[in-house]
């Protein structure tokens, strides 16, 4: 017999004998932080409406408004895909702002590289981004969008840690999401507050809209960004099961 396996035997007679956390599921650059206790949806680009359906409820219009987007205001919009946000975001922000299109499909970037070249948006620019890493310089941005695409974030933890960064002071990150479970293309509120709370930030605002199809939340940094290790992750599923067993 090994000598762990007699550890182990030993420590079953105690406590029981814990088994080692499996991560070969996830990224190499993920297992540092917690497993994200939550189905995600399949990406999907033809998920909303059109452009022009979006445009007759002002859908754009109304998050920029609630956002304080204005000339010179530099922005990072996340999961750009072909680009709704960002070419408005692009004439909004007029020739003193900026804005960084962010995308991890590279197709969906040649497209979104191709129509801002076609409608000259010289204040946009394009990056390829990481499942895990949105890879946005740090002290860049007043505001970064995640809309309609955080719910297929696959490591939460891993990716706002390293979103926050990139804000400027008193800079904002903005959700736009649908009140629904997360493999059906949405999030509840309450864990979409969790997970950013977890990873050092302080909600400022949120707003159910009909014209946004679900709701707007804003974020801010709040005190010290925690380490990778200490990140307690929501809903885990002990918690869960301690939680339902509570309640009935």
């Amino acid at each position: 017999m090994s000598l762990r396996a007699a550890l182990c035997i030993a420590l079953l007679a105690l406590a029981g004998c814990k088994a080692e956390r499996d991560d070969s599921d996830r990224l190499p650059t993920s297992r540092e932080f917690p497993r994200a206790y939550r189905p995600v949806s399949v990406t999907s680009t033809n998920q909303f409406a059109t452009e022009a359906q979006r445009d007759r409820v002002n859908e754009a219009k109304v998050v920029m408004d609630l956002a304080h987007i204005g000339a010179g205001t530099t922005v990072a919009d996340i999961g750009a895909g072909e680009g709704y946000y960002t070419v408005r975001l692009g004439e909004r922000v007029g020739k003193q702002g900026r804005v960084l299109a962010q995308d991890i499909d590279k197709a969906a970037l040649e497209r979104l590289g191709n129509r801002v070249e076609r409608e000259r948006l010289d204040n946009v620019s394009i990056k390829l981004g990481a499942p895990d890493d949105p890879r946005l310089p740090e002290s860049s941005f007043d505001r970064i969008f995640l809309v309609h695409m955080y719910h297929e974030v696959t490591e939460p933890y891993a990716f706002l840690w390293r979103l926050r960064p990139a804000l400027r002071p008193g800079g904002q990150v903005i959700v736009v999401d649908v009140d629904r479970p997360t493999n059906q293309h949405g999030i509840p509120p309450a864990l979409l507050f969790c997970e950013f709370a977890r990873t050092g930030f302080r909600l400022t605002q949120f707003e159910r809209k009909p014209e946004l199809q679900g709701y707007y939340a804003q974020f801010e940094a709040a005190g010290e960004r925690p380490a990778p290790s200490a990140i307690e992750p929501c809903g885990a599923p002990g918690k869960a099961a301690k939680a339902d067993r509570a309640s009935g």
